[in-house]
């Protein structure tokens, strides 16, 4: 459980503390022969108060202001102490001590725990030299020094805390990561053993039937097979229950089919996702290509899958096409292939650029 202290409520009990250094200040004022330097004091002491409470982007203190309010506690003593007899009863005149180790342990709080001591370990040099040891616990040095250092103590401590949280929350959702990864890939590989069993098994039930004994066509039968187990391996996203229909009927008019899926449907809603499917098995079933190549895309902002369909030219519309020029030509020409299908099928509907070539997507050659 988590427990959420409001940074206002921290920061008005700051205030109304560094408030009640300055009461004391204001009640100590007739203890100096001038009291001009220790109201500069106090509106120095209030301005670096104000300043270490305000706001940043992040809980670290800007070093400005950790700056200014170490200079506002190396001033408060040198200019208050010089007003002041160290033999004498001072009262409530030696209220910056307090005040000294109030600002400072703020600055601390905030992660500029180097100023901090910096600043006391002036304080306490400083009481030292003006009134020797016995001033030290007399005006209350100890006690502002005990405050830095819990101050700091408790910092360290809770950011320690914070970073154990943050490693254990980021260890906490990479575990359940892992642990969604793993699903997804048994499941997948469910789904796939289930699709594979379902293309497969008719023919496995005839293999065992015939003891292996297999007729041609049967033979023919199990390399389309083969393939359609290969398309749902390397072509998984390109197939639904059509597109696998019309690839299947394809293979057995004679059709070499390639599916490849490069990751470019990855990012398509499923409506979008099922416009593609459509089109592409409108073009499986309309094409007469003798090899048929069917790639998802997946460096085009524009198009999604792209289908491409190469058939042996017509050796009989070659001759004609060369009108007659020579054996340059048909040496040019052999081994071959034309381009029967060229399609592009966009990524959305209002996008769509289609091209095709030889007839377009239902050419019958």
């Amino acid at each position: 459980m988590r427990i959420d202290v409001p940074r206002w409520l921290v920061v008005v009990l700051a205030a109304v503390f560094s408030a009640y250094h300055l009461v004391l200040a204001a009640a100590s004022l007739g203890t100096f022969p001038d009291p001009v330097p220790a109201v500069v004091a106090m509106v120095l002491y209030a301005a670096a108060t104000v300043v270490a409470l305000l706001p940043s982007r992040g809980p670290v203190m800007p070093l400005w202001a950790a700056g200014f309010a170490l200079a506002v506690a190396v001033v408060l003593p040198l200019q208050i102490g010089s007003e002041l007899d160290p033999d004498g009863d001072n009262g409530y005149a030696t209220w910056y001590v307090a005040a000294v180790g109030t600002l400072l342990t703020i600055v601390a709080t905030r992660r500029r725990q180097g100023f901090a001591w910096v600043g006391i370990g002036f304080l306490a040099v400083h009481t030292l030299a003006w009134g020797g040891p016995g001033a030290v616990p007399d005006v209350g040095v100890p006690g502002s020094i005990s405050w830095v250092a819990l101050s700091h103590a408790l910092t360290a401590t809770l950011a320690r805390a914070d970073r154990e949280t943050r490693e254990f929350v980021r260890a906490a959702q990479e575990a359940a990561e892992w642990q969604a990864a793993q699903e997804a890939h048994v499941n997948e590989r469910q789904v796939r053993l289930e699709q594979t069993g379902r293309t497969a098994r008719p023919m496995l039930e005839a293999i065992v039937a015939t003891a292996g004994d297999l007729d041609d066509d049967q033979r023919q039968e199990c390399l389309h097979l083969e393939g359609a187990i290969r398309d749902e391996i390397r072509g998984r996203s390109l197939l639904d229950d059509e597109v696998r229909r019309e690839v299947m009927a394809a293979r057995r008019r004679g059709t070499v089919v390639s599916l490849l899926d490069e990751g470019g449907l990855d990012d398509l809603d499923p409506v979008e996702l099922r416009r593609v499917h459509g089109e592409l098995a409108a073009a499986v079933r309309g094409t007469s290509a003798d090899r048929l190549i069917v790639r998802a895309v997946p460096d085009d902002p524009d198009a999604a899958v792209t289908v491409v369909g190469l058939g042996t030219p017509d050796p009989d519309a070659t001759v004609l096409g060369a009108g007659g020029s020579g054996p340059a030509d048909e040496d040019e020409d052999d081994g071959g292939d034309e381009v029967r299908l060229w399609l592009r099928i966009p990524r959305s509907a209002p996008e769509r650029d289609a091209t095709s070539v030889a007839g377009g997507p239902t050419d019958q050659g």
